[in-house]
């Protein structure tokens, strides 16, 4: 096994290290494994014969801890980690979190919040003049102004917050390569604004590169977005803002953002191109220990859920509004040979700690695997947001052969005798392969499998840009006999959201009717959180659907979310009577009672007000938001 990376000035010196090359700073624990993105990273850069070290979750309140480790001989990369920092501490309800998965022993407090711009200033600190990188998921969704649901404000750019000299957003390990391969030869953080995949700050009296990318179909224009100036205190500007992001999201097409902040211009390069397949090969064929440093003394949450799992593919076309995927790894499929993947597989089979499970062999999406346009000279010209809304395009390659074929030798692999898929399975993908979910069915469900139909009210639906409900019926029918085929007693678990714009109390009743007609009953109830950048999040924050400018009811007060979720779980004793009193002011009195349709019994609990007296405006209080 190869040693971890350094994460001390001890440990440095005893590789014989007089500095590192790259200092790699990041919010979570350091845990060697390529599902953590300091360790992706650091190990792609090792091969690259840089010396890589990794302060991990330093005391972000001076700049010491980072003076202890020298002064890097390039530059460092700053990343709050593999979440938003704000998503990793607090709750929909804006409530303090009592865990964090990605810390030892799942403390909390071990990251600032907006880690990000916290990190990067404490390397300006203690390394004045040297280049500082800042990527991840946080940097990435927040390279242009955006809307913060924790703080209900529109913010700037996070390169005005940490002041950063490049945000590298999307997934880093090839663009980390080529930055740091020419800084190393002796190009200055400036050059490397010609970079696709880079936003960068430019000042009052700079003037706009001109910059042409490779392999690029678009026509060569620069789109000037909204100032933040205008997005803060301009609904619709905001909103036309988030239009033309996500437009321009295709790296074929997509043409450069720039967005004026004050007298400084923030300058967004069009997307990198999807790394090649001996690229991503390369980024997880490193000699990972796949365990914690060996300093932490107690488990980490996220390694643990996650060890035994190999990852097979990155990116989504699905382009659902309320998921950063596309965003931040691309709408383009990347997938890792086969023979990369079969590799991993083998080298869990191999530890003397494995348990001959494998958790999960998927990605963002167990059945993308391999699937693609299938005309590559329209797809360099397509700006369709999702390949599968409001139908399967006819281009697209739904192919499950390659997916079916990894999964069939993975189970066969020494030391293997389980393969489970526990990423959520594409539905309509799914349907299109009866042979995938009979397979799926007789060997890859540990008893339960995940699904997101998300919602079944039609209007909420196409706001999600997800199928309707019907074919999560069709789904839900043929994995219950392809489990019956199999000889198996395996249920389904479905997601779904509450407080998703769109959603107001009538589509939520909609919702809890659905689910006790099938019977199901949520225990882990999805709050929708509106993250940076999201179409949902603009949706949700004024009130327009940004690629229509229609207007969209929204429940932003906590009482009319707190009533979303309690219809969802309806069948808890603690939310009968508020689920009573919300019937009975929408009129509703049928689905009270004990009939085998109604979601509460009769009754009442003293002290809870008169449930029967309706509220002025019920319409208002399902959540709808007037336009400023």
């Amino acid at each position: 096994m190869s040693p971890h990376l350094p994460t001390s000035p001890e440990e440095m010196r005893s590789l014989g290290w007089e500095a590192a090359d790259v200092l790699f700073v990041s919010g979570d624990a350091y845990v060697d494994h390529p599902s953590f993105a300091a360790a992706l990273l650091g190990r792609r850069l090792a091969a690259e014969g840089l010396r890589v070290a990794i302060l991990a979750q330093p005391d972000w309140r001076s700049a010491e801890a980072w003076r202890a480790m020298g002064r890097p001989r390039l530059c460092c990369a700053v990343s709050a980690g593999n979440m938003d920092s704000m998503l990793n501490h607090y709750t929909a309800s804006r409530k303090r979190r009592n865990e964090d998965a990605y810390s030892p022993g799942g403390r909390i407090g071990l990251r600032p919040d907006r880690a990000t711009g916290v990190y990067a200033q404490r390397c300006r600190e203690a390394f004045p003049g040297l280049p500082i990188i800042a990527g991840g998921v946080e940097a990435s969704l927040r390279r242009v102004a955006h809307y913060d649901y924790w703080s209900d404000q529109v913010r700037p750019s996070v390169l005005v917050s940490s002041k950063a000299d490049l945000v590298g957003y999307g997934m880093g390990e090839e663009f980390l390569v080529h930055a740091t391969r020419r800084l190393q030869a002796g190009e200055t953080i400036e050059d490397l604004r010609d970079m696709r995949g880079v936003a960068y700050m430019l000042g009052k009296t700079a003037t706009l590169p001109d910059h042409t990318f490779q392999e690029h179909r678009g026509d060569g224009r620069t789109v000037e977005l909204p100032s933040f100036e205008e997005v803060r205190d301009d609904l619709e500007a905001f909103a036309c803002m988030t239009r033309h992001v996500h437009l321009e999201t295709n790296p074929k097409n997509a043409r450069r953002l720039t967005q004026a902040h004050g007298d400084r211009t923030v300058v967004i390069n069009p997307p990198r191109l999807s790394p090649s397949e001996a690229e991503l090969d390369l980024a997880y064929d490193q000699p990972f220990t796949r365990a914690p440093h060996p300093s932490y003394s107690e488990p980490i949450p996220a390694h643990t859920m996650i060890k035994d799992s190999v990852t097979i593919m990155r990116g989504c076309f699905g382009g659902c509004t309320f998921c950063s995927i596309t965003l931040h790894q691309g709408r383009e499929i990347q997938s890792r040979s086969e023979a990369s993947v079969l590799a991993e597989v083998q080298s869990v089979g191999g530890h003397p700690d494995f348990k001959g499970t494998l958790s999960d062999l998927g990605g963002p999406t167990a059945n993308m695997y391999r699937m693609g346009c299938s005309k590559p000279e329209v797809e360099a010209v397509c700006r369709r947001l999702s390949c599968v809304h409001p139908t399967v395009c006819k281009l697209l390659d739904t192919d499950h052969g390659p997916t079916k074929a990894l999964m069939t030798q993975s189970r066969q692999m020494p030391g293997i005798k389980r393969v489970h898929v526990a990423s959520g399975v594409r539905m309509d993908l799914a349907g299109k392969d009866p042979e995938y979910l009979e397979d799926l069915a007789q060997h890859h469900v540990g008893g339960h499998l995940k699904v997101a139909p998300e919602h079944v009210s039609p209007s909420v639906l196409e706001l999600m840009k997800k199928p309707d409900v019907e074919s999560f019926d069709e789904f839900a029918e043929a994995f219950k006999a392809a489990s019956g085929r199999a000889g198996k007693e395996q249920y389904l678990v479905p997601y779904f959201i509450s407080g998703h714009p769109g959603s107001g109390v009538e589509e939520m009743i909609e919702l809890a009717v659905f689910l006790k007609q099938r019977g199901y009953r949520p225990r882990q109830v999805q709050d929708f959180i509106p993250a940076p950048m999201d179409i949902a999040t603009c949706m949700y924050h004024t009130g327009l659907d940004p690629l229509t400018m229609t207007p969209v009811k929204v429940a932003k007060h906590l009482r009319d979310r707190r009533l979303q979720r309690a219809l969802m779980q309806f069948f808890l004793p603690e939310n009968h009577d508020k689920v009573r009193q919300i019937l009975r002011e929408y009129g509703r009195e049928d689905l009270i009672g004990s009939g085998p349709e109604c979601l509460v019994p009769a009754g009442f609990s003293p002290g809870r007000g008169n449930p029967h007296t309706p509220r002025s405006n019920p319409k208002r209080g399902s959540g709808s938001r007037r336009l400023r």
